[in-house]
């Protein structure tokens, strides 16, 4: 199972002595303990992952605001991971996604409402495609109420640690360092694409650090929700981790950006694979968009055998 698991790892600093724990006995151990508390009890394992947030406000990078073709085909390899591990070992495994839109949205720019719209459409996919071993847990379902701006003053007030000192643990722990910085890039690169030229490179780079500090926050202390609503559960995490990290980095999608998600990109079509790229990346590469049901899905590249994630380096 696990074996499974490390062929799709997302690690911090690959290619460096520190970056890859493949070889560490101490960190494998520790994770099938976590999976064989499960098969001692002849259990199903409980994987958990906060993920799928809702589509990023820079339509520079994404098609629209409701799930396309990136989040079916990255709950399409959730479910088979699932079904890779259930062929082996009858209990089997399910994946709880923590979807995390309403923890942050207000800080990201993108409204509740946008938000459950791209929750309910999640649920429609997991539903239309049978993908049985996934389910969707949000912050209502954690605390029993829709009043999202009360869950987050809630997350503030008994889950989030001050913010000197998150700030101080960036300075001092590489891993927080690495998140927080992916999160800042990300955040101000919505932030370009939002505002283009209207405001300074700058202030938008002083505005979105700020922002980066409030949504890694506020990401923890979701981290500490799920954790104390699944105590049992393996964790495993979107974003790139320190390779002796308790949480596990999952890569979703093949893509050459390490930190690239369905929700912060487009998949592209080179007639040979599928993968993810920012919408004006394809759109340099002259690639057009795939509709289905009168939405846009994915862009097609025009030249088969091409690599247009390189073309457009």
């Amino acid at each position: 199972m696990l074996e499974i698991l490390y062929r799709y790892r997302r690690v911090t600093g690959a290619g460096s002595p520190d970056g890859d724990d493949s070889a560490c006995i101490g960190c494998f151990e520790a994770r099938r303990a976590r999976i064989e508390s499960f098969v001692r009890k002849d259990e199903g394992i409980c994987f958990v992952i906060p993920a799928f947030p809702a589509k990023s406000p820079n339509r520079t990078k994404v098609l629209g605001a409701l799930p396309d073709l990136g989040e079916r085909l990255a709950l399409s390899f959730l479910q088979t991971l699932c079904d890779y591990i259930g062929h082996f070992y009858a209990p089997g495994a399910r994946i709880v996604i923590c979807s995390d839109g309403h923890v942050f949205g207000d800080v990201v720019g993108v409204s509740d409402a946008a938000v459950t719209a791209y929750r309910e459409s999640l649920a429609a996919i997991i539903k239309a495609e049978n993908l049985a071993s996934l389910e969707v847990y949000g912050l209502d379902d954690a605390f029993g109420t829709m009043n999202y701006p009360l869950l987050r003053d809630i997350l503030e007030r008994d889950y989030s640690v001050p913010l000197a000192d998150l700030k101080e643990s960036i300075r001092e722990d590489d891993a927080t360092r690495s998140l927080f910085n992916g999160i800042h890039r990300f955040m101000f690169e919505d932030a370009v694409g939002v505002h283009g030229d209207a405001v300074s490179r700058t202030k938008l780079r002083t505005d979105s650090k700020e922002l980066a500090y409030q949504t890694v926050r506020r990401s923890n202390a979701w981290s500490r929700v799920v954790g104390e609503k699944f105590p049992d559960a393996m964790r495993l995490s979107i974003h790139p981790q320190a390779a002796h990290s308790e949480k596990f980095g999952l890569q979703l999608m093949r893509s050459q950006d390490n930190w690239l998600t369905p929700w912060h990109g487009v998949v592209i079509d080179d007639g040979t694979s599928v993968s993810l790229i920012k919408r004006q990346d394809a759109e340099k590469v002259k690639a057009t968009i795939v509709w289905r049901a009168g939405r846009p899905s994915h862009f097609v590249a025009p030249h088969l055998g091409a690599n247009p994630v390189d073309e457009a380096r």
